[in-house]
């Protein structure tokens, strides 16, 4: 039996994201960063002791790509160029203090669309000649396409001292050995085009997820609400149902004057729907999501 949808509380856009409940299986925290590490979306470096006198934080460079060393290192290809490697290499050996910023954004159209970030705080060093093959082949497995030829580029490894996430889960630090020790999710790599090809082709299957809703669910039918597919992992799939009418606090958010909407608010809410057992890879997920579309269409 499918476990049915789980709303997720805290939808007023005031607060922020929805969190889920409490009894929902999750990633835990170091797995969430990890996942994110090793993911392709968007980071950036700050080095604080270099930072302008007015303490602007203008950032000093996007790692090409990123990858994990079995000791919990984080190993960044960067431009020779960028600040981040004159910093490292002028550093003669001793460590600089740096933080990566990691933004995860859902790759589909959707309200509140960053879902979370990572913090991940340590030190920053050249990495040195004997170490530099090995960390190449990291490097090119988790880009196969490997950087542009046009540009010099160097490698260097971040120490993780601490690590922190705020996402579509909570808020929680993260320990380096935690870190060190945690799996990137199955899914990860293919989540972006998993979820686009849901919301491009499976459109009505998503929308007939309301059936499985409860209390919302009438109402979302009768909106002819959208439903959203904003992540996925080994656990379960995060739905978004949009272009709901608020009524109390059923949900935030707001469309604009002339949208075909009047003078209405409408808004969203988030609900979790958990598979039946984690899933390890896509044809996994393939067979959760058939069992899924099939409970919702009755």
């Amino acid at each position: 039996m499918f476990r049915p949808g789980i709303p997720l509380p805290g939808t007023d856009a005031e607060r922020g994201q929805p969190r889920p409940v409490e009894d929902a299986r999750a990633p835990v925290a170091a797995e969430r960063v990890r996942t994110l590490v090793e993911s392709s979306v968007s980071a950036v470096l700050d080095i604080p002791s270099d930072r302008p006198s007015d303490h602007s934080t203008p950032g000093h460079g996007s790692p090409e790509s990123r990858a994990v060393t079995q000791d919990g290192d984080v190993v960044l290809l960067v431009p020779a160029s960028s600040p981040a490697a004159q910093l490292a290499e002028h550093a003669a050996g001793d460590e600089v203090t740096a933080v990566m910023e990691i933004t995860d954004v859902a790759p589909v159209a959707v309200p509140q669309r960053i879902r979370g970030r990572a913090w991940i705080a340590g030190w920053l060093t050249a990495v040195r000649p004997e170490e530099r093959a090995g960390y190449a082949r990291l490097i090119a497995e988790r880009n196969p396409a490997g950087p542009s030829a046009d540009v010099a580029w160097v490698l260097l490894r971040l120490e993780v001292g601490e690590a922190y996430v705020d996402d579509l889960w909570g808020a929680e630090h993260v320990e380096p050995d935690d870190f060190a020790a945690a799996s990137p999710d199955p899914l990860a790599p293919h989540e972006a085009e998993l979820l686009q090809h849901l919301a491009a082709s499976h459109h009505e299957q998503m929308n007939m997820l309301c059936t499985l809703l409860s209390e919302r669910g009438p109402a979302c039918a009768a909106a002819e609400a959208r439903a959203v597919p904003l992540s996925v992992d080994r656990f379960g799939m995060r739905v978004r149902f949009c272009d709901i009418p608020v009524d109390g606090d059923a949900c935030a958010g707001s469309k604009g004057e002339g949208d075909g909407h009047g003078s209405a608010v409408y808004g969203y809410f988030d609900v979790r729907f958990e598979f039946p057992e984690p899933v390890a890879d896509v044809a996994q997920l393939r067979s959760a999501m058939r069992i899924l579309f099939e409970s919702a269409a009755g």
